[in-house]
């Protein structure tokens, strides 16, 4: 007789949905994951070059920084009648729970040459679902 036949139909249900179901470890970081964005400041450097200065709490790692940085550069394209922005660099530092990021970019109308780049209204839109503010 095999296993299948032997287990009861509720049975084959439940272990069925369970495949479903995120891990406990994934809801739990979901639900624990309640950032403090402490605000976005920028400073035009030069035409369209453009540096972000961002800093949070609670982020789980650097890449929350950063998707706020690429967040308020996407907006301040939007802004400023662009519509795509290209990743130059950033740095990040954490102390204790404070988070800062240190971010520049460019802003253009056209699509700019590079593997970095970023609709701006894609991204402000994605960045709305997700809860993260925009300048």
């Amino acid at each position: 007789m095999s296993l299948r036949a032997s287990l009861s139909p509720s049975i084959l249900a439940i272990v069925s949905l369970s495949a479903c179901v995120p891990a406990v470890g994934e809801d739990m970081a979901r639900a624990e994951f309640k950032p403090v964005y402490g605000g976005i400041q920028t400073v035009l450097l030069d035409g369209d070059l453009v540096n972000f200065h961002v800093s949070m709490k609670g982020a789980r790692d650097r890449s929350d920084v950063d998707t706020y940085a690429r967040c308020a550069a996407a907006q301040y394209a939007l802004i400023r009648g662009a519509s795509f922005t290209r990743h130059v660099r950033t740095s990040i530092a954490q102390t204790g729970g404070n988070w800062r990021g240190d971010a520049v970019y460019t802003i253009s109308k056209e699509l700019p040459r590079g593997s970095a780049t970023i609709d701006a209204e894609v991204t402000v839109r994605d960045c709305g679902e997700q809860g993260i503010p925009t300048i």
